[in-house]
């Protein structure tokens, strides 16, 4: 590594570990602000409160650690253009990709351990910080009441189209793993209702892999009809075709944003897109996921050919226009995954996309700015 590179590299690391710590305590600071009453609420102590934070804090790594990466740039860049040392460097041959390439490399070891993260330690930090949490929302419960009525999810539904049930729950307990006024409709290949079931409680059984009902009846269906035919009530029935798993429901159920990339993954493995369309939402989050860490190779782009453009232009206004770059990067993701969500575009696009458009631009800059 020549000075040139090692001097670079000292100035972006003093910034970039400095912007990170305050881009962090902003962050947890916000974040208190919406999750610390909720914890308080449900008489979560000062060291769970900590190690709440703690859990949640690697989930929010991929977001920052661009914008921290991009500031540290523009501001360490800026010293060294306002004190004229890149003029002074250019002066000397070097080029703009010469007195950059360590900046690149940096660059592409973050992208690299973003990506790391992004398929390991994210998603289980995730999943635990939101399990550590409602297991202290239901020991705040009150003793008294029973566990069928912790952690209830309402209107909880699922539509297996390979196997032809359609599953609706008024409620389901999260604590107690069971499913309150359930109802199963069964479909044949045309379309047509074959049976319904109807019971006041279900659950999994995991040790045998299918739900059993309690409290209901079988409704049998005339095929070509569709009428009644007969109707079989039971205290206690085991159906084995119903294997449908109440964690993917429940996954489901939720906001693909607040779930992590082993839960998108296994939506999608488990429920194909082309079999139900409101998957495309979790396959557009899962690319955008895996496709978010080489923001950092864009910021490169686009932060070195402003910071140091001309010694005859004020360093503050090629900041700004870095920024706006930027904040435009951050809408066409908006915009692609919206077009994704509605299937205008396919989902690999939708996460893509954004990166492509704004690394051409940032190629076009660098050739500017030579």
């Amino acid at each position: 590594m020549s000075l040139i590179d090692r001097y670079i590299l000292k100035e972006w690391a003093i910034g970039f570990a400095l912007t990170l710590g305050v881009i962090v305590g902003i962050l947890i600071l916000q974040n208190m602000y919406d999750s610390l009453p909720d914890l308080l609420d449900i008489g979560a102590s000062v060291g769970e409160v900590t190690f709440y934070y703690v859990l949640a804090l690697p989930a929010y790594l991929p977001a920052i650690l661009p914008i921290a990466f991009l500031v540290s740039l523009l501001f360490s860049l800026g010293t060294l253009h306002r004190n004229n040392e890149i003029t002074a460097m250019r002066a000397s041959g070097a080029g703009l990709f010469r007195i950059s390439r360590s900046l690149w490399g940096a660059g592409l070891l973050l992208s690299g351990l973003l990506f790391y993260l992004t398929a390991s330690l994210v998603p289980q930090s995730v999943e635990r910080a939101r399990t550590f949490f409602e297991n202290l929302e239901y020991a705040s419960l009150d003793e008294a009441t029973e566990s069928k009525e912790q952690g209830l999810v309402y209107n909880l539904g699922f539509d297996n189209r390979k196997d032809g049930r359609l599953w609706f729950m008024n409620r389901f307990s999260e604590r107690a793993w069971l499913g309150l006024g359930v109802n199963v409709h069964t479909r044949g290949s045309d379309g047509q209702e074959l049976n319904r079931i109807s019971a006041s409680e279900a659950y999994f059984d995991d040790t045998r892999g299918y739900w059993v009902f309690l409290n209901g009846r079988e409704l049998v269906l005339d095929p070509e009809t569709g009428d009644p035919m007969r109707t079989i009530p039971f205290k206690e029935k085991s159906f084995e075709a119903f294997d449908e798993d109440p964690s993917l429901m429940l996954t489901l159920h939720k906001k693909p944003k607040t779930l992590s990339l082993f839960e998108l993954r296994r939506i999608i493995e488990t429920v194909p897109p082309e079999e139900n369309p409101a998957v495309h939402a979790y396959l557009v989050r899962y690319f955008s996921l895996l496709a978010a860490p080489f923001s950092c190779l864009v910021v490169v782009g686009l932060a070195v050919p402003f910071a140091v453009s001309g010694v005859r232009t004020n360093p503050m206004i090629g900041i700004s226009k870095c920024m706006g770059y930027f904040l435009v990067f951050y809408i066409l993701m908006s915009v692609a995954t919206i077009l994704g969500e509605r299937q205008l575009i396919p989902a690999l696009w939708a996460a893509w996309l954004p990166n492509v458009v704004m690394f051409v631009a940032a190629g076009w800059l660098y050739r500017q700015a030579r």
